[in-house]
């Protein structure tokens, strides 16, 4: 007798089908991309070449498949990035025929508006280069790749983060969002920041990358790099100031697990050459990436939420 298999078999006995969580995170974050959509008038998306951007286009392009994004890009240049990222950022807008704008930090120290920092770090150089070119361009939603699994500061973070006309965040004035219900009223001069992946954390990232089977740039896993110790990290050496007296350049099999600012970004000592290899060693930490290999976090306890309250993300 032949047996005929249950249309129903694998499925909860309700008959819905399964989502797994990142089915579930994945839904969330088309259903903000699309709600930015249509509530806005010139949303932008903050795009680095760093894996929380890449994951966040990646959703995008899901989000209006198969028409085409409705907003344009936006990278904060401090002229200190990595190569192997830009390379990878230009790459990715031009398989896409996307619109790339540029702030570029290096335009503001030529122009005398901003000066280098004694530690040549320009991370926190970044805030005026975003907030004008918000300012200049009139968007009115921006969307960030942060997290709020990477620092306290941004565990305070809504969906939906009210800015004022100087772009500057005040955490009195969050709005309650339940039943995933978004208030993206403001006054002329005030936009939004949304991030998407409020809710995701660095090993939702990296297992959805390995899903999507996304391709990132080859700084994130394992490969033999020179560079040297400070401050507990591990540095790229470059024109920004290092290495220094003392510091003595080597070479070593490391990894990114974020990437930014070369001043400022650590490498860890990794063999993880693979994704599931990566997911494993992210599996087994129990340092955030921020906490781990940012610098720019560590000037002080309130460093990020400082930032933040300036205008930067």
């Amino acid at each position: 007798m032949t047996t005929v298999a249950s249309t129903t078999a694998g499925l909860p006995t309700d008959g819905a089908p399964h989502l797994s969580h990142l089915d579930v995170l994945e839904s969330e974050a088309v259903h903000i991309f699309r709600e930015v959509a249509g509530e806005f008038e010139n949303p932008v998306l903050l795009f680095s070449g760093g894996k929380d951007s890449i994951v966040m286009l990646h959703l995008a392009l899901k989000a209006f498949a198969p028409a085409a994004i409705p907003f344009s890009l936006l990278h904060v240049d401090t002229g200190h990035n990595f190569p192997e990222v830009l390379e990878y950022r230009d790459r990715v807008v031009a398989r896409h025929g996307l619109r790339l704008h540029v702030a570029s930090v290096q335009d503001y120290i030529d122009r005398g508006v901003l000066r280098e920092r004694p530690d040549g770090t320009r991370n926190p150089l970044q805030t005026l280069p975003l907030t004008e070119k918000i300012q200049s361009e009139r968007f009115d939603a921006v969307f960030g790749g942060g997290r709020r699994d990477e620092e306290k500061a941004r565990a305070k973070e809504r969906v939906f983060s009210l800015r004022d006309e100087f772009s500057q965040w005040d955490p009195r004035r969050q709005r309650p969002e339940l039943w995933q219900l978004y208030n993206g009223r403001h006054a002329p001069g005030e936009h939004v920041r949304v991030f998407p992946l409020s809710n995701w954390t660095e090993l939702d990232v990296w297992q959805y990358i390995a899903r999507e089977d996304i391709e990132l740039p080859g700084i994130y896993f394992a490969h033999e790099r020179e560079v040297f110790r400070r401050a507990g990290m591990w540095l790229t050496a470059g024109e920004w100031g290092g290495p220094k007296a003392g510091e003595t350049v080597e070479t070593r099999l490391v990894r990114y697990r974020t990437v930014g600012d070369m001043s400022c970004t650590g490498a860890v000592d990794s063999d993880a050459t693979t994704l599931d290899a990566v997911i494993t060693e992210i599996a087994a930490s129990r340092l955030t990436e921020r906490g781990a290999t940012r610098a720019d976090d560590k000037m002080s306890e309130a460093a990020m939420e400082d930032r933040k309250r300036e205008g930067y993300f």
